[in-house]
């Protein structure tokens, strides 16, 4: 399988008894499933600031642009500490080189998306401290929280994302090159019209025109797009118009048999009877069968085995 990935991850979702009562909120398909396959680096900022176990909860106020981290009753102020540990911490994360990171949902330090902040003018909804700090300086990274990886559809989406960004930062190391951005381009072709077809357009046109920019901004650039391309869900209804354009690749050597099964399968899969995975296992063999070179090089046929075998846990 090869190195293991490495993401970061909210300290309490792998079972760590560090919550404000003592607690922890331990998420086993990411220990037990996920964790197979990646190296987690665990992260409780509350504790590595410098907080007891247990200790009074926190909550945020004020601006949801900027909050302030407040202990509950007593409101102690513990933003600028929590601010200049986040500081040390995201720069010691960054020699680490994550590919990613899954944060505990709601947390004031550790939330990505609709923490309670309370204001003058009402709740609002804002980023943890830790959170907000760590997506600012690490807008390519992949992250979600443990409460939207339940739903397999986002779930799945941040495999894919986590495992296109270490090929990305892998391509980025071998040195800058217009022609192996596109091939990189040209592999990753089905997998984003899954995604974004405007995205996988707009990357096409940006690489059309790259003896217009100097490479260090075509790679910027494409690698920004390439990530927030990736963003948007694979719907079944955009899955079935990609696997409907692969098998016209295959169309004139198909026999009629094969065609009809090929059809039923995306047809049944499009209606939810079936699993992504058969009219991708099916494509995937005319693939070999046929010798077809472009369509071997495709991620969206040819996944990392990791990658498979986790979408196949979806």
């Amino acid at each position: 399988m090869g190195e293991k990935i490495r993401l970061g991850i909210s300290a309490c979702l792998l079972g760590e008894r560090v919550r404000y009562d003592a607690g922890h909120k331990l998420d086993r398909y990411l220990r037990d499933t996920l964790g197979r396959y990646v190296e987690w680096v665990s992260v409780c900022p509350e504790v590595e600031y410098g907080l007891p176990v247990p200790r009074e909860p926190l909550h945020l106020v004020g601006d949801p642009a900027a909050p302030r981290l407040v202990a509950v009753p007593n409101g102690r102020d513990h933003t600028e500490g929590m601010q200049e540990w986040a500081r040390r911490k995201l720069a010691l994360l960054e020699e680490m080189d994550l590919r990613g990171f899954v944060f505990k949902s709601r947390s004031p330090s550790s939330g990505m998306r609709g923490v309670k902040v309370s204001s003058p003018a009402g709740m609002r909804r804002g980023a943890g401290l830790f959170a907000g700090a760590f997506m600012e300086r690490f807008p390519l990274l992949p992250v979600e929280d443990e409460e939207r990886l339940h739903d397999p559809a986002r779930r799945e989406n941040f495999i894919e994302r986590v495992f296109v960004f270490r090929r990305w930062r892998e391509l980025v190391h071998q040195g800058l090159s217009v022609g192996r951005l596109v091939d990189f381009h040209t592999d990753h072709k089905f997998l984003l019209l899954s995604h974004s077809a405007s995205s996988y357009a707009a990357l096409g046109r940006l690489l059309a025109g790259a003896k217009r920019h100097r490479i260090e901004e075509l790679y910027t650039e494409y690698g920004s797009g390439l990530m927030e391309g990736l963003k948007p869900l694979a719907t079944p209804r955009k899955n079935t118009g990609v696997l409907r354009q692969l098998m016209g690749c295959f169309k004139k050597r198909l026999t009629d048999a094969e065609k009809r099964e090929l059809q039923e399968s995306i047809a049944r899969y499009r209606a939810g009877l079936l699993p992504l995975i058969v009219p991708v296992v099916l494509l995937r063999h005319y693939a070999i069968k046929f010798d077809e070179p472009s369509l071997k090089r495709q991620l969206y046929l040819f996944p990392d085995p990791a990658e498979m075998m986790l979408r196949n846990h979806v």
